[in-house]
């Protein structure tokens, strides 16, 4: 088959951000003292112990996975959203595993039914991978933060994220209560992206999820929360993370992948259970990055750099008033690899974004090299 006969969706994707860093990136490398990559949010801490063993113990399971989940890991993510994040009225047939929660972005607008022209809105500066999921439905992308900038106009589906990525704002419940209203009232489907719910620096701020009864009083009706297990337990390379909220929602959900044969691993599953059971494994990796962003963020500033937002989530929102790509490359020289703004939507033109997710010693020579490199 020729490529004039078939759609060729690689065309119609954005530039992979990642790949424009790869200059910057051998500036970085090139420092005497090494690189420190700061501009991807990939766990470097080790998987909690409890989770290990449950992946070992289950790793001779020979048969196929249920794409449902197994009734043990259903009741361990209703259990775990009422007792970390105060969420009820969850079902256990109103939660779905997913393998690796960008995988499940990336195609919920496609496996929710969005058509070619409808319009899908995400945050003005946005993580990546909603666009190419609205892309790959062959959506219009709207970027708006807010509902009256919309007009009369109504989306087929909303994107929203809290603590965002990558800037690390907090959406308070006055505001996601406005969002489930609109939704309400115009029959639109809201994809709220939790994966850093736990990870809320402000105590007085803390984030809540949109299935809070707080703001949606217990009818989860058009609403769907993502959440991951790799930020807060460590699982980036197990893939694991999980859907929750509308039952009629995720029933769909749930029919079409069972067809498209997306299911979670059966040892992926059975660590997925520790990991929302042991509390303790997550309280001890916010911690170290709480210890690690008090650090950075005194460096940063120390730097000459202001710390816009960032009250949730693994980054700093930072900026020198001056473009970002100039930022990365002072940055680079002093062998620190940031990601520019400018990967999230044109608000983002003069802010880098520095994540935490190295190891204490690379925190420690990272903020070491700031305070002594600042122009």
């Amino acid at each position: 088959m020729s490529s004039r006969s078939r759609r060729i969706l690689s065309s119609e994707l954005p530039d992979f951000p990642w790949d424009s860093l790869s200059g910057a990136k051998q500036v970085a490398s090139s420092h005497p003292d090494g690189l420190i990559d700061l501009s991807v949010g990939t766990p470097v801490d080790e998987v909690a112990p409890s989770i290990q063993l449950a992946l070992a113990e289950s790793a001779a399971a020979p048969g196929y996975p249920q794409t449902v989940g197994t009734p043990e890991l259903r009741q361990a993510i209703v259990a775990a959203l009422e007792r970390r994040f105060g969420v009820t009225d969850v079902a256990e047939d109103a939660v779905l595993p997913v393998v690796g929660t960008k995988e499940a972005i990336a195609w919920l607008p496609f496996l929710l039914g969005v058509m070619p022209g409808q319009t899908v809105v995400i945050p003005e500066l946005a993580y990546p991978t909603y666009e190419v999921g609205a892309r790959l439905a062959g959506a219009t992308v709207v970027r708006s933060d807010s509902l009256l900038k919309l007009g009369p106009e109504t989306p087929t589906l909303i994107f929203i994220n809290s603590p965002a990525n990558p800037h690390g704002k907090v959406l308070g419940a006055d505001h996601l209560r406005k969002v489930v209203e609109f939704a309400r009232e115009r029959d639109v489907v809201v994809v709220s992206d939790e994966c850093y719910l736990g990870l809320g620096w402000s105590e007085a701020d803390a984030p809540v999820s949109v299935l809070d009864p707080s703001v949606c009083g217990g009818d989860h009706t058009n609403l769907v929360a993502v959440h991951s297990l790799s930020k807060t337990s460590n699982l980036a390379s197990y893939r694991s993370g999980f859907l929750a909220g509308d039952r009629g929602l995720i029933a769909e959900l749930l029919s079409v992948r069972k067809n498209a044969g997306l299911m979670m691993p059966g040892p992926i599953q059975a660590a997925s259970v520790a990991a929302l059971e042991d509390d303790g494994q997550e309280i001890l990796q916010k911690e170290r990055y709480r210890k690690r962003r008090e650090l950075l963020s005194a460096a940063v500033d120390a730097a000459g750099l202001r710390i816009d937002d960032s009250d949730g989530g693994l980054y700093l929102w930072a900026t020198e008033g001056r473009p970002c790509r100039e930022t990365v490359d002072r940055l680079a020289r002093l062998g620190i690899l940031v990601a520019p703004g400018d990967f999230y939507g044109p608000g983002g033109a003069e802010h880098v974004r520095i994540g935490l997710t190295a190891t204490d010693m690379q925190i420690v020579t990272a903020a070491r090299r700031l305070v002594a490199g600042r122009e």
